[in-house]
């Protein structure tokens, strides 16, 4: 069973209901025993930085997510739900994320892109995807340039390059 996180925003429906067309047992809970004890975790997200990070601590989520982790099982995390992982966000101050991932996550900068091409911010579109791992089980049936959708004004700082398996160029040089 897939197991989707709840802490009071997200997109929780539409994740469920993605999951369950392709034949998916699903289950949506804030419970943290249930989180913690997952076969398969999803954290889904739409929303603010600080205040996803608020209703995961309110929910006592914080702990159970990082321990399930930690575990090795399969995890996703869309959007928002990805952001948390890492140890910071910059969106309206600077706040603490689940720290699992080394980084931050930041908005996007015209003065990052290396030329004077005006980006629309929030990015909304289709990107192109290069793989830097090809042997990421998710990104198995997929192939290498694949235009993907995107959604988002913010972007993953990773300080650690290895853990990327794929990337696009979307307000870079």
């Amino acid at each position: 069973m897939i197991v989707i996180v709840d802490y009071g925003m997200g997109n929780l429906r539409s994740v469920e209901k993605g999951f369950e067309r392709f034949g998916f047992d699903v289950k949506v809970t804030d419970n943290p025993a249930e989180v913690r004890n997952a076969d398969k975790l999803v954290l889904p997200g739409v929303g603010a930085f600080r205040d996803a990070m608020e209703g995961l601590r309110q929910r006592e989520l914080l702990r159970p997510i990082a321990d399930y982790i930690q575990s090795g099982k399969p995890f996703l995390g869309i959007c928002l739900g990805l952001q948390l992982l890492f140890s910071k966000g910059y969106e309206d101050g600077e706040h603490e994320g689940l720290g699992i991932i080394p980084g931050k996550v930041v908005r996007f900068k015209f003065s990052e892109n290396g030329t004077k091409e005006k980006l629309k911010i929030p990015h909304m579109g289709w990107n192109q995807i290069s793989f830097r791992k090809e042997e990421n089980p998710i990104l198995k049936n997929v192939p290498h340039n694949a235009y993907m959708y995107f959604s988002g004004g913010r972007r993953r700082c990773c300080h650690r390059d290895g853990l990327r398996s794929a990337f696009h160029f979307y307000g870079l040089a």
